[in-house]
């Protein structure tokens, strides 16, 4: 499934390139996002989502495939696990930037997007109304966040998976991330009508399963 986005970033390319390489500073811009640790050149986190009562967490890790500073170019893999076991997803994001004005960079987004589980029901066009919402949020808290603080130090020139970072047993590095957890993505704040009505019945039925293992498990505390 490919999904196409679009958004503006108010610097200049050079500048709008140095913060859209650095995964560190971009991952609190993603709603529900945290990222967790370093691995080498390899970043893990989770993403956690919330419909309802019910929450959830997708483990997951990222690692730059190509970045061709010279072309404004960076290919990102990425992969993800429910840690409930309820489905999996894969992307290569392919991102170009596009110089607007002295001032503004257009950054387009190309992702091959692969998902099984309970995801993949919603169909693309629910995915990719969800996508476009999500975009637009972190495009408004990156440019917040470049208004406060900058672009930050520039990416490295060489693709990161070429050149992985390891200790002097040749082991890859291992690095926690330390800061705030992130807050679960409120699914009903994001998506439409459609993928709701077809979200809740699954939502609903695991609610009603969790009340009623509640109930049965307080009724057996009081019998003993």
């Amino acid at each position: 499934m490919d999904l196409n986005h679009s958004f503006t970033v108010n610097r200049s390319i050079a500048e709008t390139w140095i913060v859209l390489t650095n995964l560190e500073r971009l991952a609190p811009c993603l709603p529900g996002a945290e990222l967790q640790e370093v691995h080498g050149d390899v970043y893990k986190g989770v993403v956690k989502i919330k419909v309802g009562p019910i929450t959830a967490q997708f483990k997951g890790e990222a690692q730059f495939a190509e970045m061709d500073a010279s072309g404004y170019k960076a290919v990102l893999k990425a992969s993800g696990r429910d840690t409930g076991g309820k489905g999996n997803a894969s992307a290569t994001i392919t991102a170009t930037l596009t110089e607007i004005s002295p001032t503004a960079t257009t950054c387009n987004v190309v992702t091959d997007l692969s998902i099984t589980g309970k995801v993949a029901q919603f169909g693309r066009g629910a995915l990719a109304d969800v996508s476009d919402k999500l975009l637009g949020q972190f495009s408004d808290n990156l440019n917040a966040l470049i208004e406060r603080e900058g672009t930050g130090a520039p990416a490295p020139a060489a693709p990161a998976a070429a050149t992985p970072s390891t200790d002097a047993s040749g082991q890859p590095t291992v690095r926690k991330i330390e800061g705030p957890a992130a807050e679960p993505l409120n699914l009903g704040d994001v998506a439409g009508g459609a993928v709701m009505k077809r979200f809740l019945p699954i939502a609903a039925g695991v609610a009603a399963a969790l009340l009623f293992l509640r109930g049965l498990f307080r009724r057996r505390r009081r019998k003993s």
